[in-house]
Order: structure tokens, then C-alpha cells, then sequence
């Protein structure tokens, strides 16, 4: 793991396109509201999944308060087909003060309301 950065640092990165963020809460809270472009990919699965990073140059984690994220920096560095950098968010995405979306959002296929 390279460090941590704050939501701040992170909002630039993703203006220039530079990071890929993973989120590793459960999929019911991503759903919730998660930062936009982001991979869910939940701290239980990211051993058997850590794979889908190779193409990464750099990682950004994000778990609620940002305890969780740190663990799962380390073990997306420690993979040994990873070779880029990974930073933590450090407030987690409670902090984060950024555009959020959600799984509902630009879903035509929705019923009409009955009234």
C-alpha cells in the first residue's frame, strides 16, 4: 500500500481519469450511493477478485470510515500481478463530499407510479 489520500485528492485524480476506485462495502450499501465509476468488489470477495485489477496504474479503496479500505490497499499491493499504486480514502466514503450515484439511477424500466 502507497498511503492514504483525502477525498479532495481523490476528486482530482477521477477529473483526470487516473485512479480506479473500489469499493469494498457489501453490495446492498453500495447501491445506497457509491462514487460514481467505481467497482464493487466487497472485502470478502477481493482475495478471489483482485484479479480484475491487473490493468489498474493506481487503486483507490473506499469503505465507510476508512479503516477497512487500508486492509484492503494492502492486500491488492501484496497480489503479486499488481504493479501499480493503491492509496486508501481516508475519511472512507463518509467524507467523501463528491458526486454520488446510485444502482436506481437511470433506470427507464421502472413501473409508473399507480397514482
Amino acid at each position: 500500500m502507497d498511503g492514504e489520500i483525502s477525498a479532495d485528492e481523490l476528486q482530482s485524480l477521477l477529473d483526470d481519469d487516473a485512479a480506479t476506485v473500489v469499493d469494498i462495502r457489501n453490495p446492498m450499501a453500495y447501491s445506497q450511493g457509491h462514487i460514481p465509476e467505481s467497482r464493487n468488489i466487497p472485502l470478502e470477495s477481493l482475495p478471489r477478485e483482485v484479479d480484475q485489477l491487473d490493468d489498474a496504474d493506481h487503486v483507490v479503496t473506499v469503505c465507510p470510515h476508512g479503516k477497512a479500505s487500508v486492509r484492503a490497499a494492502r492486500l491488492i499491493a501484496s497480489f503479486e500481478g499488481f504493479d501499480g499504486r493503491v492509496d486508501s480514502l481516508e475519511p472512507g466514503i463518509t467524507g467523501w463530499d463528491g458526486p454520488t450515484a446510485t444502482e436506481h439511477e437511470n433506470e427507464d424500466d421502472s413501473p409508473a407510479a399507480p397514482f
